[in-house]
Formats: structure tokens, sequence, C-alpha cells
């Protein structure tokens, strides 16, 4: 098996978010099954090997923003700890980009990128159209301690998958094309948990080459939040310990992500997600703010 002390930065933030996919694939009324969750976590153990005790000892807090961080009690007031609220997120999260991906298929796209992939099994647990083609892109250790885990459980993706190891701070683009990607096809683009950890420099050059590669009628997903507005994400950064997560966060195009993706001929929709929780007969503990974007590209102008 890889070895999983490689695992490290943001690449740790996957374990965490691992671990509430696990928790809500046990529920009896669970949104998603996740059959690989609970494996990624049993290997945090020998994945942490160096890290300091404190991150092997809770995984949870290792969970990246906007997902997670340590469970620690809301303030006075509030009816529930900031880890309980992470966790509805999560899952909230997980069966909405799940839907938007289905739905792009249903509709006829064939090609899927999952841009900073992290440990979601997607290409494996969801049941895809014949011919799907799904990219998977993230850093070399995630993709490492992955496939290993994966590959111990016998796991057997249900479509295409070609798994490409790339800094996306750099010219990944070119090396998707290598990987195969058809330009000329319609692309659904998912962008899970990503952004907030990229600067504004570094996210529009993202989405740029997103754009480049994306003909009309292309589609993007990710999630949507504003770390200023006072909700769990906000209140996440400021909080005592979590500072080992948080540091890591750079905020991307914060506020101005639907602007952007507007002026770059795409059309965008976004998804509160107190609503997507009532769809899905859920509720959000605590104040439910963000959600999720949505935008399909337009024809070029």
């Amino acid at each position: 098996m890889a070895n999983h002390g490689t695992l490290r930065g943001v690449g740790q933030t996957a374990l965490g978010v691992a671990k509430f996919r696990a928790r809500e694939s046990e529920r009896a009324d669970r949104l998603f099954d996740d059959p690989y969750a609970e494996a990624f976590v049993a290997a945090v153990p020998e994945a942490l090997a160096g890290a300091p005790e404190a991150l092997a000892a809770a995984p949870e807090a290792l969970a990246g923003a906007p997902e997670a961080v340590a469970e620690r009690r809301a303030p006075p007031g509030e009816p529930s700890s900031l880890g309980a609220i992470f966790q509805a997120r999560v899952a909230i999260r997980t069966r909405f980009l799940d839907d938007y991906l289905l739905a792009a298929t249903a509709a006829g796209c064939r090609q899927i990128v999952l841009v900073a992939a992290g440990l979601d099994t997607r290409g494996y647990r969801l049941e895809w159209p014949t011919g799907t083609r799904l990219f998977e892109i993230d850093q070399p250790d995630v993709l490492a301690f992955k496939d290993a885990v994966l590959n111990s459980q016998g796991a057997v993706p249900r479509c295409d998958r070609m798994a490409l190891a790339a800094d996306l701070r750099e010219d990944w683009a070119g090396a998707l094309l290598g990987c195969g990607l058809r330009p000329a096809e319609r692309t659904a683009w998912l962008a899970e948990g990503l952004l907030i950890y990229l600067t504004a420099e570094e996210a529009g050059r993202l989405l740029e080459a997103v754009t480049g590669l994306s003909v009309p009628g292309s589609q993007i997903a990710f999630e949507y939040n504003d770390t200023h507005d006072g909700g769990p994400v906000s209140r996440a950064a400021v909080m005592p310990g979590a500072s080992r997560i948080t540091s890591l966060w750079k905020g991307g195009l914060g506020a101005d992500t639907p602007d952007w993706l507007t002026r770059h001929g795409w059309r965008v929709q976004t998804h509160d997600i107190g609503p997507v929780a009532a769809s899905y007969r859920r509720r959000i503990p605590g104040r439910a703010s963000g959600g999720f974007l949505t935008a399909t590209r337009g024809p070029a102008s």
C-alpha cells in the first residue's frame, strides 16, 4: 500500500470529510451511501504517521473549510455545535453535487472532470450511464492514498475513470488534455470545496482554464459561501485551535464569483443551502448560510 504518511496540507483535509461521509452512510435515512469512506478513516493512523498527535487522534478536525472543524460547542444561544453543523452541510453538499452530476449525464454529457477530487468515490458509487468518462484531478499524495485504499477494498469504477496528479496552480489544463479530455465535447466540471484554498488570482486562472476547455452547454458546480457573513465558515475562521486549517484559506474570488462567471459567458444559478436541505427533508442546525453555485456555458458571443 502507498505511503499514506505523505498526505499533507490541503490533502489532509480530505480525511476529515471522508469521516463525515462515513457517518452519513451509517444513517438509516442517509442521503447517499459511500461504502469506502470508512476504509479511508480506518487508514488515518497510518496516513498520518509522523504528523502531530492531535491530528491523528481527531481526524474530523482535519476536514477542510467550509466542510468542518473540530467538534466544539457553538456560542450561547446556538442550538448545535459547529461540528454538527458541518456534518449536516457535508451530507447536503455531497447529495446536491451527486444530483448535479447525474443530471448532467442524463442530459447527454458523458465527460466529467472532478477538480480537486479528494477522497470522494463518485466514480465507484454512482450509477453512471454507459460511455461516461470521468477525470479526477488532485495532488499526487492524495491520489496515491486514495487508489491504495480503494485497491485494498477491491473497488471497481463504474465508468471510465482516469486519475491525473497535478498542481492546480500550474498548467493542469495541458496535462488534462494529454490525459484524454476532448475539448470539443460538453464537460460537467465539479470543484468541490476547492476555491476557498486559492487566492483570487489563482481562482481566476483556474476558472479561465475551465472556461477555455468548455464548449457551450458545459456545466460547472461548486460550494458558494461568504466568509464574512457570520455563518459557520466565518465563525470557523476565528475559532481557537482551528488555525491549522483556516490558515490554508485564501478566499478565492469571494462574493465576485457569480459576476466573474457571468462576464466570462456562463449562465449562473445560486442555490441557498436551506431550501436545498429542505428538499432532502433535512435541516441545517443553526444559521443556514451559503449554498451552491451551478453554471452553464453559453454560446460564444
